[in-house]
């Protein structure tokens, strides 16, 4: 007899060490490492004009403020989408 269920609701995962980890969950954490890695090895100062003022930061920090601001914006966006 065929099995019925659709297998194309359930998302992707893949087994590591006698756990299913989904696809994504794993793409995420490469991605974190990779930024992880770029904001350290930035480590010299950078001049940065905000409109008026120009100030001189740390690259590794204005790096480390964008990927926090970018993850807000992709958290907020996601879940408005939720609620529609």
């Amino acid at each position: 007899m065929a099995d019925n269920t659709n297998t194309s609701d359930r998302p992707s995962t893949v087994t590591v060490r006698g756990r299913a980890v989904r696809l994504r969950t794993i793409g995420v954490a490469v991605l974190a490492a990779l930024a992880v890695w770029f904001i350290a090895v930035n480590t010299a100062s950078v001049r940065i004009r905000l409109w008026i003022p120009t100030v001189t930061l740390p690259l590794w920090l204005v790096l480390a403020a964008t990927l926090l601001v970018g993850a807000a914006i992709g958290w907020w966006a996601a879940r408005r989408r939720a609620k529609r």
